[in-house]
C-alpha cells in the first residue's frame, strides 16, 4: 500500500516543482523562452496525467472531511488524528463514569427494594440466577 502513496507523493512533488519552475519561466517570460515553456506546459500536462493514473490504486482510501478542513485552515494534518483520540478518550471517560454511577444507581436500588421487598427481591434474583 505504502508504494501507491509514495509514487502519489513523488508525482505530487515533481508537480509543484513543475509549477514553481513554470511560475519562475512565465515571470521573466522572453519571446525567445517560447519553447522552454512550451516544454513546461507539456509536463505539467503529463504529471497531471500521471497524478490521474495514480488516483485509481487509491480509489479504496477514504479521506474524512474534517482532514481537509484541518488543511485549509493552516493545520498539519496528522493533528486531526491526536484531536480524535483525545476526543475519543474524553467520551471514553465520560461513558465510563455513567457506567459507574448506573452500577452504583443499580446496587443501591437493589438494597433499597430488599428492605422493602425481600420476598420478591429474591424471587427475581433467582429467576436471573443470581444468589
Amino acid at each position: 500500500m505504502s508504494e501507491k502513496f509514495e509514487a502519489l507523493e513523488d508525482n505530487l512533488e515533481q508537480f509543484v516543482e513543475n509549477v514553481r519552475q513554470l511560475g519562475i519561466i512565465v515571470s521573466d517570460f522572453q519571446p525567445q523562452g517560447q519553447e522552454v515553456l512550451n516544454q513546461k506546459i507539456n509536463s505539467i500536462i503529463t504529471g497531471l496525467n500521471q497524478i490521474e493514473n495514480c488516483k485509481l490504486p487509491l480509489s479504496d482510501v477514504h479521506v474524512p472531511f474534517e482532514v481537509f478542513e484541518y488543511i485549509d485552515s493552516g493545520k498539519n494534518p496528522q493533528l486531526y488524528t491526536k484531536d480524535c483520540i483525545e476526543k475519543a478518550l474524553m467520551k471514553n471517560e465520560e461513558v465510563k463514569g455513567k457506567i459507574d454511577i448506573y452500577s452504583k444507581f443499580r446496587q443501591e436500588l437493589i438494597t433499597q427494594l430488599s428492605k422493602v421487598y425481600p420476598e420478591q427481591l429474591a424471587e427475581y434474583r433467582n429467576s436471573r440466577g443470581e444468589s
